[in-house]
């Protein structure tokens, strides 16, 4: 496991949530599992689920589809890739199928540090404080910080 301190902050100003991360792999291998449905399956999201992409077109103007499940739960998700610039950038829709009227806008911009190192940097704005609230109260930072606990083994192989 990796040592890198995944840091989550919410903007006063704004509602929106910034995420900041560190790797111990190149920009190209970050962005791949990204941007490959195969990758971002085995690790989006905390250990409890298991993920199956439907739909993952991780161009510019594409647009994907996945469900998590744990048990009989099922949770669906979809959006849109709005700008997709390998090794650099990733601008998306995210939308929990569950509450339809609720999307993100998320910016993940990748950083090369040399030495096979990258930080990552994401954003999700969000319609309204009490929107960014909830989201966070959901188990959004057990997600995340389990989801890039995974996505470092996914890197390290």
């Amino acid at each position: 496991m990796s040592s890198n301190e995944t840091r989550i902050e919410l903007d006063e100003r704004v509602p929106l949530v910034r995420i900041t991360r560190e790797f111990d792999a190149p920009v190209s291998k970050v962005f791949r599992a990204h941007t490959d449905p195969d990758l971002y399956a085995r690790w989006i999201g905390p250990r409890d689920l298991v993920t199956e992409v439907e739909r993952f077109d991780a161009v510019s103007g594409g647009g994907w589809r996945f469900v998590q499940r744990r048990g009989t739960d099922e949770f669906w998700f979809r959006g849109c890739f709005h700008d997709v610039r390998e090794d650099e950038l990733i601008v998306q829709t995210f939308t929990w199928e569950g509450l339809p009227d609720h999307v993100a806008l998320e910016k993940v911009r990748l950083t090369d540090l040399g030495d096979g190192r990258t930080r990552l940097e994401a954003t999700s704005l969000v319609e309204s404080f009490e929107d960014r609230d909830a989201f966070v109260a959901g188990g959004m930072e057990h997600g995340v910080v389990e989801g890039y606990e995974k996505l470092d083994e996914v890197l390290a192989r």
